[in-house]
């Protein structure tokens, strides 16, 4: 309501200030307020004047100071009327008491998530433990991913920020999904990004300096049954966890890999404004 009050008048002065016509209209009525106003005050004036006749031999007239003509008054009329009809509906909302805070800034009843608020208050993940190199080099990985024996999974060459969030994915994908995960690939050198990059947009559309890995913000990851690697998509059960990462990589405030156009399942990585300026 007040909000409506406050367009409405605001219209209203808008009306007087650029429409000629409004002001001529509101001039007149001025003018009428001033003629009935003068005819009052003469009529006040009249009623006086018998008193004032009978006692002018004993006391010397003082002279009357002059008075400004209440026409020029009047100039000020407008700026004064506008005032105070901007003051008049903040002055109604404060009156009124009451919380008056939008929508989107009131406080939130979702459900918090305990892992994630965990994270944010400072809970220190470790990394799992390093896994033998054979896992990364059978047949069945060669063919899904090429490289990848040469891959580090180092993540200590990670940024720490990010560290503790894929490291907060893992924990639920086991405790919540009952999925093992393993990081294929994080940090990786700009000639690497530029070696797969020469393989194919199938590998990677993104040259030296295009890809998060080169800062240490992303990482490829994949499941882990009965201590081999599953990366393959055409397994249901990977494709139900990759759904499911994907679900959980998001809370935790990652962007994945699977809503891109070239879907990439296994692929987190944490968007930090400024980072992919530098280039080092």
């Amino acid at each position: 309501m007040a909000i409506a009050l406050y367009f409405v008048l605001a219209c209203l002065i808008g009306w007087l200030v650029f429409f000629p016509a409004g002001r001529g209209m509101a001039m007149q009525a001025a003018a009428r307020m001033e003629s009935q106003l003068g005819a009052w005050l003469a009529g006040i004036k009249r009623m006086r004047a018998p008193a004032a006749r009978s006692t002018a031999g004993a006391v010397p007239a003082v002279p009357a100071t002059p008075r400004r003509p209440v026409q020029s008054a009047v100039r000020y009329w407008p700026w004064l009327l506008a005032a105070a009809l901007l003051a008049v509906p903040p002055a109604l909302v404060f009156l009124s008491g009451g919380s008056h805070t939008l929508d989107g800034y009131e406080v939130s009843t979702r459900e918090v998530n305990t892992q994630v608020a965990s994270l944010l208050q400072g809970e220190q993940l470790a990394p799992p433990a390093t896994l033998p190199p054979a896992v990364f080099a059978t047949a069945d990985v060669a063919v899904e991913r090429p490289l990848l024996r040469t891959a580090s999974r180092n993540w200590a060459l990670l940024d720490p920020e990010f560290t503790q969030r894929l490291l907060l994915v893992f924990k639920i994908m086991k405790e919540q999904h009952g999925y093992d995960m393993a990081i294929l690939e994080g940090y990786r050198s700009p000639e690497r990004q530029n070696a797969l990059a020469s393989m194919g947009t199938s590998v990677t559309n993104a040259g030296a300096w295009q890809s998060w890995h080169q800062h240490g913000l992303a990482a490829d990851c994949a499941f882990l049954r009965d201590g081999k690697l599953v990366i393959t998509e055409k397994d249901p059960w990977a494709m139900r966890g990759y759904e499911l990462y994907g679900q959980v990589a998001e809370s935790v405030g990652l962007t994945w890999g699977g809503r891109w156009k070239m879907m990439d399942f296994g692929h987190t990585e944490l968007r930090v404004p400024g980072v992919m300026k530098r280039k080092s």
